[in-house]
């Protein structure tokens, strides 16, 4: 007999790949279980998802179209070994079956044992963060604090961010200060952190990419560049392999976006004939967070002491030839708190969590 959790993240063959996503994003779990009459048939993953997505597969599509059809199992009697079947392959998430082959639970590496809570060693890789700009979307509460101080909760937004990467093992971030830089130093200073802070000064916004220039001479080593306002539910060292597994000179960490179009969309074909109607169609993007790993090599296409957008040197890399790569994650893995509607919502989960 299955339990309550398991049958929550159970959902039936015929479900489509952007339903399976929702699943995921609802249950804040990297896995779904794809089952009929509690017999397990396959399993989607986080890492299956963004396998689809960058084949350009299409959301509408059965999920059974991008699940693992072998996953990785143990009977009830075998459920010892989870945790170290789950450190062998990998994975987050192991399902049990009885002697019939029935679904009837599913071990998460996080409940195996806490000593694996977390896979492979500490990231140790350095962290640039933006905050230099004046917050124009949070005017005008940005006009009195900068907006890597504005609370969230018991703590500033650039806290969150700060320990976001700090839970993956970063332990040295770049700060790239312009606007209120001041009011910025002078609270982490109180702070007295027990992790390395290096300041960044900008004489002149310089944009995302502009500022990068200042840190050429430090930083040799894959980095993450992220906005001061963008928090990710995501396992960066994860994130770090994938960038230099496929050798990727920028890896842009992308989120999956989904909208509905709120009328019936009418489509015709060469000579103004109805081909077909579609209903409420559901449209999917991949977003830029505003959150990168860069191989130290791009600063050198960098000007000295110019403006320069991070999208800018993205294309200098394409033109010439270099591997920019996309990690896809869910929509729901990704918030931006430069949003008045964002930080609003992030105020009340705090609330409630309290």
């Amino acid at each position: 007999m299955m339990d309550e959790k398991t049958a929550k993240l159970c959902i039936s063959p015929d479900c489509s790949i952007l339903e399976a996503i929702r699943v995921l994003d609802e249950t804040h779990e990297r896995i779904v279980l794809i089952a009929e009459n509690e017999r397990l048939l396959g399993v989607l993953t986080d890492s299956d998802v963004r396998k689809w997505i960058l084949k350009s597969g299409e959301m509408t599509e059965k999920v059974t179209a991008a699940m693992t059809t072998k996953p990785v199992c143990v009977t009830q009697k075998e459920r010892s070994r989870a945790g170290g079947l789950m450190e062998r392959y990998g994975i987050d998430a192991i399902p049990v079956l009885d002697d019939q082959g029935m679904l009837t639970d599913l071990l998460f590496r996080y409940e195996a044992s806490e000593k694996r809570k977390r896979r492979g060693k500490p990231l140790t890789a350095p962290v640039v963060i933006m905050a230099g700009g004046k917050g124009t979307r949070l005017f005008p509460y940005t006009q009195v604090l900068p907006k890597p101080l504005l609370p969230i909760g018991n703590t500033t937004i650039l806290e969150q961010v700060i320990d976001s990467f700090r839970e993956a093992g970063c332990g040295t971030f770049y700060i790239s200060v312009h606007y209120k830089k001041n009011l910025i130093k002078a609270y982490f200073q109180d702070l007295h952190p027990d992790y390395e802070v290096v300041y960044v000064e900008e004489e002149e916004f310089l944009g995302t990419a502009g500022s990068l220039y200042l840190v050429k001479d430090r930083i040799r080593e894959p980095f993450f560049v992220s906005n001061c306002d963008i928090l990710l539910d995501v396992d960066y060292g994860k994130i770090m392999r994938f960038h230099k597994e496929n050798e990727n000179k920028i890896t842009l960490i992308t989120s999956l976006k989904n909208y509905t179009i709120p009328y019936g969309v009418v489509n015709i074909d060469g000579d103004g004939q109805v081909e077909n109607l579609s209903e409420k169609p559901e449209l999917s993007f991949l977003v830029n967070t505003g959150v990168y790993v860069l191989d130290p090599q791009v600063l050198d296409l960098i000007p000295r002491e110019e403006f320069m957008h991070i999208t800018d040197l993205i294309q200098v890399c394409l033109e010439q030839g270099d591997k920019i790569g996309v990690y896809p994650i869910t929509e729901k893995a990704w918030e931006d708190m430069g949003e008045f509607s964002s930080m609003e919502e992030m105020l009340r989960a705090r609330q409630d969590e309290e």
